[in-house]
């Protein structure tokens, strides 16, 4: 293995001294554009690396956030990293992402090494099992600062980014009644997570709020994988009184059961109506086209990171406990329209 060329290296074979060498490399002003060339040229033949990692100890920034999400494969992360990827580069930052895959185990091993890189500030969305804080008290200790998005953990110093996830799910069971649904079945996924527990306590509210009746059966708790789709439209097929609506937190879930129960002789939305979450692009693949909810991924990404850089600027600081509320949209197309009725 060849050794790392130093600015030493580079002062001894131009014979002159490494802090010119140094100051040339990081455009000083007192050091004239011919030398700089001239040691940028040798510096490149030579292949030096400038060390970031020590450069960043020195100033104790990194200017690297880290972020962590609970899986890459999915439509909805990959815009939120968009937006957070764009709003960082425009400010001299860069992202250091990982992902949980939705274990809290793996997530305890992302945030140790997100602490041992020193990001600057910490974005997280914590995976399906996670049940404690802990793993992010050494940031907070450090004055490292941590800021939740769609997936939020509620804690006296930590802010958050998500929708009105019991709007949101109270305007797609209005919806659903609205085209004449009295029998909504809700598909939802781990109740501990803000996202799903919102979605369902926004269900419940528009159910008694229109007359009807909350049945225990209607509410079905799964992993919102494909598989649970099938599940539900092979459990739907097997109840005696069967659902005409069904509201589903996640659009490839939705789409797989709308799938199954085609294939069983249903007529979407006739026999049942069907609402996804998530303004996925397979929302618009099926027939007929899933309605669901836009989530603003690309936008929560930019506010997230604009906040957190904001506070370490120390141009607006984040209101620590307080969480960003962004406006979300129910989107209706064919597999919910049973009737003629807007909303």
């Amino acid at each position: 293995m060849e050794k790392e060329v130093t600015i030493y290296d580079i002062a001894k074979i131009l014979e002159i001294s490494p802090a010119t060498v140094s100051r040339a490399l990081n455009d000083h002003p007192a050091i004239n554009s011919k030398t700089k060339v001239l040691i940028s040229a040798k510096a490149m033949e030579m292949g030096y690396r400038s060390n970031t990692f020590a450069s960043n100890l020195r100033r104790r920034s990194t200017n690297t956030l880290g972020v962590i999400v609970p899986r890459l494969n999915s439509h909805f992360m990959s815009a939120v990293l968009a937006g957070m990827e764009q709003e960082a580069n425009e400010s001299g930052y860069n992202l250091l992402i990982s992902q949980s895959l939705e274990s809290a185990k793996k997530e305890i091993s992302n945030a140790k090494t997100m602490f041992n890189s020193r990001v600057d500030g910490l974005m997280a969305s914590v995976a399906y099992d996670t049940e404690t804080f802990e793993h992010f008290e050494n940031f907070i200790k450090k004055g490292v600062p941590v800021l939740f998005f769609d997936r939020i953990i509620d804690h006296p110093k930590c802010s958050g980014v998500a929708i009105d996830n019991v709007l949101a799910g109270y305007e797609v069971t209005s919806h659903l009644i609205s085209q004449g649904c009295r029998r909504i079945m809700h598909v939802t996924g781990n109740l501990k997570r803000n996202v799903y527990s919102g979605r369902l306590k926004g269900f419940q509210n528009a159910v008694l709020e229109h007359g009807l009746k909350l049945d225990d059966d209607l509410v079905v708790v799964t992993d919102l994988s494909q598989e649970a789709g099938k599940f539900v439209a092979q459990r739907i097929s097997e109840m005696e009184f069967q659902p005409d609506g069904i509201f589903i937190s996640n659009d490839l879930c939705a789409v797989t059961c709308m799938k199954a129960l085609k294939e069983k002789g249903y007529l979407i939305p006739d026999d049942i109506a069907v609402v996804g979450f998530n303004n996925d692009p397979v929302s618009q693949v099926i027939e007929p086209n899933l309605t669901t909810v836009y989530y603003p991924g690309q936008q929560m990404g930019e506010v997230a990171v604009r906040s957190l850089i904001n506070h370490l600027k120390g141009t607006q600081p984040i209101d620590v406990s307080e969480t960003i509320i962004l406006r979300s949209e129910l989107i209706i197309r064919g597999s919910s329209t049973k009737m003629a009725v807007s909303y």
